[in-house]
């Protein structure tokens, strides 16, 4: 019942909507990593998902921002950066190397909100995003103490494909 609570956060053009077994899945999965965001009315002014993955041994332990968004009129309010910081407390305590997320390359108003949370662009994935026509991506990472030397987030110099992204 209560992720029917969600729809006036997810009506914005912007905001990635998935299924509501996806939504149970991350929220069976990695619980930590779901957090919402609720007036004193009760209602649901932003939300986070997310999840840890990757390779300890190769230093791509990391979390990972499924998605990050905030009703348009609770916007502005600092609540997307308390939800990306409490994400990446979390990835901090799993002792994650980086936390990474995914940006439409022309939603400009995020990217210019991940770059002041200190995210940098790490590489561009090409066509990520399915439409009409398809939409590249901005990869974003932001490292963690645990990548002391940062080469989590040096760029690469070339775009990636979907399909080549670990």
């Amino acid at each position: 019942d209560d992720m029917f609570r969600f729809s006036n956060v997810n009506l914005d053009p912007l905001t990635e909507t998935y299924g509501l077994a996806f939504y149970l899945q991350y929220l069976a999965h990695w619980p930590e990593y779901f957090q919402v965001v609720e007036s004193p009315t009760g209602q649901i002014m932003g939300y986070i998902m997310g999840k840890a993955e990757g390779s300890v041994q190769q230093e791509e332990w990391h979390g990972h921002v499924t998605a990050v968004t905030v009703a348009p009129e609770y916007r502005r309010l600092g609540l997307a950066a308390r939800l990306m910081s409490n994400l990446e407390e979390i990835s901090e305590k799993k002792e994650a190397y980086f936390v990474d997320l995914f940006v439409r390359m022309s939603n400009n108003v995020a990217v210019d909100m991940y770059k002041q949370l200190g995210y940098v662009i790490y590489r561009r994935v090409l066509e990520y995003y399915s439409g009409d026509p398809d939409e590249d991506a901005y990869d974003m990472r932001k490292a963690l103490s645990r990548d002391k030397e940062k080469k989590s987030v040096i760029p690469m110099k070339d775009p990636v494909r979907p399909e080549d992204i670990e």
